[in-house]
């Protein structure tokens, strides 16, 4: 979808490194949610930092700081392979992330 590919874009040019990892979580707990995959306020994550960093463009340590310093803000918890939404506000302004462009919501036919 072409409104996704926009945000992916103006992630990787615009944001911070936290805004874009706080995205990227924002994002998935969101489209998670939507099938019934993350509950109470959090969802599994089975990937390694390496990866994560891979996805974001990111080197591992840099991914390790970041999911440190969201913790640290006492705005998710990370931890084997689930992550936590502690303070779901504060992670999506740190994002900047509006959950319009994943159009999860559809009017009935």
């Amino acid at each position: 979808d072409a409104a996704i590919h926009r945000q992916w874009i103006a992630s990787m040019g615009r944001r911070t490194a936290l805004a874009h990892l706080s995205h990227l979580v924002c994002e998935l707990y969101k489209r998670l949610e939507v099938v019934h995959l993350a509950a109470e306020g959090g969802f599994d994550l089975p990937l390694s930092q390496a990866v994560l960093a891979d996805v974001l463009g990111l080197s591992t340590v840099h991914v390790n700081r970041l999911i440190a310093e969201l913790r640290q803000l006492e705005v998710l918890t990370w931890a084997q392979g689930r992550i936590g939404i502690l303070d779901w506000d504060r992670l999506a302004t740190l994002a900047e992330f509006d959950p319009a462009y994943l159009r999860l919501h559809r009017e009935p036919v």
